[in-house]
């Protein structure tokens, strides 16, 4: 599927079948993922993918039953790291000479150091742009996917251990939709989001 196609049909799916993601498409979705452009290549996103049928009913009800959890091939939780910039930076920019390591590591910590809120703001746009990768991913290769902020943060935080530093963005579910997204509801027009040089 082209890439306009993925993004024109593209919906959150509510209801799946049981058909399974298969473990080849499951990587090469994955791998996608990983590619997504993030801040100084810090890459903050960490993924928990759910497969434990117990977590996963114990999930659904701290998102008040909804549906997909349990219906959907797999459940994925996208989470960040707001501390990754502190974390062995030197990594991010392995593969660069040592004039751009120079150059690029002081300027990260200079960014971060001491901006409690960029560094979640950060890591929460680095996770919506890896989430549009999933999406995106999944639908080129004709799978379903569903992106959710509807459940209890502290709940699910206890659920997956969530480590300090932590923050959880979102649940991605993932699969063959059983029926089709209801029609869109309503698409603000260009003219009315895009604007020329200022409001």
């Amino acid at each position: 599927m082209d890439l306009f196609t993925a993004i024109e049909a593209r919906r959150a799916i509510k209801h799946y079948t049981d058909e399974p993601v298969s473990e080849a498409d499951f990587e090469r979705i994955m791998q996608a993922v990983l590619l997504s452009p993030t801040s100084y290549n810090i890459q903050h996103w960490r993924f928990i993918r759910i497969t434990d049928s117990l977590l996963r009913s114990k999930l659904q009800r701290a998102a008040w039953g909804q549906a997909q959890i349990s219906e959907a091939a797999e459940l994925v939780i996208v989470c960040a790291d707001t501390q990754a910039w502190s974390n062995k930076p030197q990594r991010y920019w392995a593969n660069t000479s040592a004039e751009v390591q120079a150059m690029m590591l002081p300027m990260l910590e200079s960014f971060y150091q001491g901006k409690e809120q960029l560094q979640r703001d950060e890591a929460m746009r680095s996770c919506g742009m890896a989430a549009q990768t999933f999406m995106l991913a999944a639908k080129a290769l004709g799978y379903d996917t569903c992106p959710m902020i509807g459940f209890d943060t502290d709940q699910v935080a206890d659920m997956i251990h969530l480590p300090a530093g932590h923050v959880i963005s979102m649940f991605i579910t993932l699969g063959v939709a059983s029926r089709p997204a209801n029609p869109r509801a309503g698409q603000i027009p260009l003219p009315a989001l895009l604007f020329e040089n200022h409001f």
